[in-house]
């Protein structure tokens, strides 16, 4: 089992990774818990024993679960239990579930511990990490939500055997942009270790910027056209294969803008390329929707904005030119 600490002064945490992690929940509860509602669904499949009182609270399949309504209904639902500060949500599932039910624990009684058991490989290395929940509107992913930090996370990748091929693709899209963030030689480790390494870069990312005042926002690296690919909603596109494609535009948009060469653009997609991933726009797609939904996006306070590569790696632009976006847009919508 590989430990992880995510280092947040007296928010800190500890990520385990490793086969069978799941069966390490009782040991990761807060102190002096007495009751656990688990927040799961029912496809996720993957029975915990928090070693307490629990219940169990189903949330709907899919992205659109990911909603106000859902959250609602898990706070009413917590409340019927009686749920109390002293007690803990556990969240048993993918992004979907962790994002949901996180923010459901961040705001009832103005927030209960959360642990998060991260069965997906997206979620493990991504989504379960660094306290972000939040959940959707129509206007756009992500736009309701809070930070609040589990009190741990289990990554059990022995459930990884059992996703779907596309939905463990998915998780190497996520995975993907950890190459850029300092993940040189991922692809050479194993299951465990390669999950471990991701987690450890996001946790010194979310250490240095807990709440995303600056450098935090790299690791949105690929996810501004992600993002409006999914909020379109017009394409077959799960969340890590559109962050794979969002990682070969930004590195077209910061090479149509000087800041990196052809050479690191082939690198861009010799790694999407090596994951099996989609490296080009549906062939549907509305470059000018896309660009009216990116600029909503919530990192764009001065216009424009994108995580970028560059000499100094990746880093946050502002204000970029929307005739330069449009134009990378439309290049990779002709190929």
């Amino acid at each position: 089992m590989i430990t992880v600490p995510v280092s947040l002064g007296d928010r800190s945490y500890d990520v385990l990774v490793g086969a069978g992690a799941r069966h390490r929940l009782l040991e990761v509860l807060p102190h002096g818990v007495q009751r656990a509602a688990v927040v799961t669904q029912e496809n996720v499949g993957v029975p915990v024993d928090p070693g307490v009182e629990h219940r169990t609270f189903l949330m709907d399949e899919g992205e659109d679960a990911k909603c106000m309504e859902t959250v609602e209904e898990l706070c009413r639902g917590f409340a019927r239990w009686g749920l109390t500060r002293a007690d803990v949500v556990v969240a048993v599932g993918g992004g979907v579930v962790t994002d949901t039910a996180g923010f459901a624990a961040a705001v009832y009684h103005r927030g209960v511990p959360v642990v998060h058991v991260s069965t997906t490989l997206l979620g493990q290395v991504d989504a379960a990490i660094g306290g972000k929940t939040g959940v959707n509107l129509p206007e756009g992913k992500n736009l309701v939500g809070a930070y609040w930090q589990p009190a741990a996370v289990l990554c059990d990748t022995e459930v990884l055997a059992t996703l779907p091929p596309r939905e463990y693709a998915s998780g190497c899209g996520e995975m993907a942009k950890y190459h850029f963030l300092g993940g040189d030689g991922l692809e050479d480790l194993p299951i465990d270790e390669r999950v471990a390494r991701c987690v450890e870069i996001k946790a010194e990312v979310v250490a240095s910027d807990e709440r995303e005042g600056g450098r935090r926002a790299i690791l949105n690296y690929g996810h501004t056209l992600a993002h409006a690919l999914e909020t379109a909603g017009r394409y077959d596109l799960r969340h890590g294969e559109a962050v794979a494609v969002g990682l070969v535009f930004a590195a077209r948009l910061a090479r149509r803008l000087g800041r990196i060469g052809d050479d690191e653009v082939e690198r861009h997609y010799r790694v999407v390329r090596g994951y099996g991933l989609p490296d080009r726009l549906p062939a549907e797609a509305a470059p000018g929707a896309l660009l009216e939904l990116m600029a909503r996006d919530k990192k764009a306070l001065r216009g424009l904005t994108f995580a970028l590569d560059g000499n100094e790696g990746v880093t946050v632009v502002h204000g970029i030119d929307a005739g330069d976006v449009m134009a990378v847009l439309k290049e990779m919508q002709s190929e």
